[in-house]
Parts: C-alpha cells; sequence; structure tokens
C-alpha cells in the first residue's frame, strides 16, 4: 500500500481510523488515532481510508509500495546482520491491564479477557489475583517479557455488579536482579470501567485500559536479606499454659538464633568435593532438621530454610517432612525479591 505522512488509514482489526505520523522502520507506521492516541502498526495491519471504501464498492484497491523521501549517498560498508525488533516502543505507558470484551451471538457482551500488558524495556515478574468480595476468583503470576502480552483469564460481565478488586504486584528484572516490589490494589468500579476506553498498545485492540504502574525509571532499592524480612514480619511470643518454660539460658540463645538456614552444600561443609548427590541430601537434611527443631524449641514463630531451586528434590524432601512435622502450622514456596523462588517459609503453630 501507498502510506505517506498525513495519509487517513484505517486498522484491519479494529476499524479504528487515523492519520500517518511517521514512517517507521522495519515494516511499521506510526498511527496518530482519532481518539488521540498515537499508537505503532504494522504495514499489513492497515488500508488507506479511499481503498477500503472503494473495496466496499466493490472496486480493488490500488497496489502500490510505502514511498519514503530520498536518503543521502554512503559509503559502503560491510553487510551484518540486521537486528529485527519485535515491536517498536513510541510512548511507553507502562505495566497495565486492559479487559476485552468477548461477545454473544445477539452481539450482548458476555465477558472480558483480560490482558496483562508490558510496553517498558524491562521484563517484570508479577502475581495477580481478581477478588469477588472475600473470594478470590482468578490467580495468575510469572513472567512478562518486554513489549508483551500475557493472558490472565476472564472476567465475567455479570461479576461487574459485585465489586471487583485487583491486587497486583511486580518485580523488575535488572542485570542485578530483581527490584523493589511495586503493589497496587484495583477496585474495578462498573460506572468508571466503561469509561475507560481506549486503542491497547501491542494489543491494537479496543479495551476497557488501566495504567498499573507507569515506569520503573528510579534506582531499585536495597532488597532486605531474609534475617531481617522475618524478624520485621515476626510477631510476639504467644505465652500459654502449655508453653514451655525458657531459661536464662534459651532467652540468650534466642537472641542469637539466625530465622534462615542455606543448605546449599558448600554452606554447610568445606569437604563436599567428590561427594554422591545422596550423601549431599543426607548432609542437608541433617542441618535442616536440627534448624527446625531448634526453632520449635526456642519458640521463634517463623524462618526460612534457602535450598535453592534446581531440581526440586531437596525442597521436595523439605516439604515431605513439614508436612508430617505436627508443629508446623504452615509453610510456603513463594516468591521473594531476594531469593526468587528458592527459599520456604515455615510458620510455627
Amino acid at each position: 500500500m501507498l502510506f505517506a505522512r498525513g495519509s487517513r488509514v484505517r486498522l484491519n482489526h479494529t476499524g479504528a481510523e487515523g492519520t500517518v505520523s511517521e514512517l517507521l522502520e522495519h515494516g511499521m507506521i506510526s498511527i496518530l488515532l482519532d481518539d488521540g492516541d498515537e499508537i505503532p502498526v504494522f504495514e499489513e495491519d492497515l488500508v488507506r481510508i479511499e481503498d477500503y471504501r472503494a473495496s466496499l464498492s466493490s472496486k480493488p484497491p490500488i497496489k502500490a509500495k510505502v514511498v519514503k523521501g530520498p536518503s543521502e549517498k554512503k559509503d559502503s560498508q560491510p553487510e551484518f546482520p540486521e537486528y529485527q525488533p519485535q515491536y517498536s516502543i513510541l510512548k511507553s505507558l507502562g505495566i497495565q491491564l486492559a479487559f476485552e470484551p468477548q461477545y454473544k451471538a445477539d452481539g450482548a457482551t458476555e465477558k472480558f479477557s483480560i490482558h496483562l500488558i508490558n510496553d517498558t524495556k524491562y521484563d517484570v515478574l508479577f502475581t495477580f489475583s481478581l477478588y469477588l468480595g472475600a473470594v478470590l476468583k482468578l490467580k495468575s503470576n510469572g513472567k512478562i517479557d518486554s513489549v508483551t502480552t500475557f493472558p490472565l483469564g476472564d472476567l465475567l460481565f455479570d461479576y461487574l455488579n459485585e465489586g471487583p478488586e485487583v491486587q497486583f504486584e511486580c518485580w523488575q528484572v535488572t542485570t542485578m536482579g530483581t527490584g523493589k516490589k511495586l503493589a497496587k490494589t484495583l477496585k474495578i468500579k462498573p460506572q468508571q470501567f466503561f469509561k475507560k476506553v481506549r486503542t491497547a498498545p501491542i494489543l491494537n485492540l479496543k479495551v476497557h485500559h488501566y495504567v498499573l504502574f507507569e515506569n520503573f525509571d528510579d534506582p531499585p532499592e536495597k532488597e532486605e536479606d531474609l534475617q531481617t524480612y522475618t524478624r520485621r514480619n515476626s510477631t510476639p511470643l504467644k505465652h500459654t499454659s502449655s508453653s514451655k518454660f525458657i531459661d536464662k539460658h534459651s532467652v540468650s540463645e534466642l537472641a542469637n538464633f539466625n530465622p534462615e538456614i542455606d543448605l546449599h552444600i558448600n554452606s554447610l561443609t568445606s569437604k563436599y568435593e567428590g561427594l554422591s548427590n545422596a550423601e549431599k541430601i543426607r548432609i542437608q537434611l541433617y542441618h535442616f532438621d536440627d534448624f527446625i527443631e531448634k526453632g520449635i524449641r526456642l519458640g521463634v514463630p517463623r524462618v526460612f530454610v534457602i535450598h535453592g531451586i534446581g531440581k526440586g528434590k531437596l525442597r521436595n524432601e523439605i516439604a515431605s517432612r513439614l508436612i508430617q512435622n505436627p508443629d508446623v502450622e504452615t509453610f510456603k514456596n513463594e516468591f521473594h525479591p531476594r531469593y526468587g523462588y528458592g527459599a520456604t517459609e515455615v510458620i510455627f503453630g
């Protein structure tokens, strides 16, 4: 098709109309939509308004090529493979939620497909939860790459009247690890929901749209270690009639107790070279059992066990022991900004 700045065009997938504002590289064109948004679109997803109207009159569109202005002649250079980006970012909106309407045969809206959009230059780890009142209806977590979308599930149209609430957490992925946790609670109100309509970046679809976080420009804060995290989240010891008596030696031991243990074999012994996998597991579980027993004896409310990810054999062995321990109230292997999924939090009853 023949496109030039100022040409009136129509998006094939959405029917939105706009004006060509700039010719980009790699077959993409910047379009200023009539609703004021500016988005990049692939050339094959566009048709000129006059060609579209001609097609409605059964007239074939005129075939042509993109015309660019004359370029200066440059000295020949050695040829290298050209880097092909998946998508060109014009104006990043950040981390976004898009609710795409899905229609019944009669044209009524049945549900909304929920998309997570990341048009930043960073990969992001996230946790998404959708509640109706106190009931968790939908949960998803994972990693969304830079300039991509991620399907989260569906929201039924009828649920809009039940006060849906989104709880969202994310961490920027950098070369230094993960950045600080960003958290947001979004209460979806029908009256506002139907006003938040725009063409979503990357999807190029008309959706109900929310911006969760605009950018990650602030430098990542230093993450606290598990010991600091545990002490900050610890609750006072419960004193009941069945509580064990703690003498002054135990008080001193409790004050110096480290509520985290690193079970990587090189942290437990310097003589690990040449050990078989079975011997390594035996040593790791010995230290684990001793650590858990000591935590229970001292009455600490919670501890962290750092086991790494690997193939999951050590983590599974730990989980098996914790399930059978009557003094363990619960345990969870959730994402931690410092250790990812390589640590298990244990809460004693």
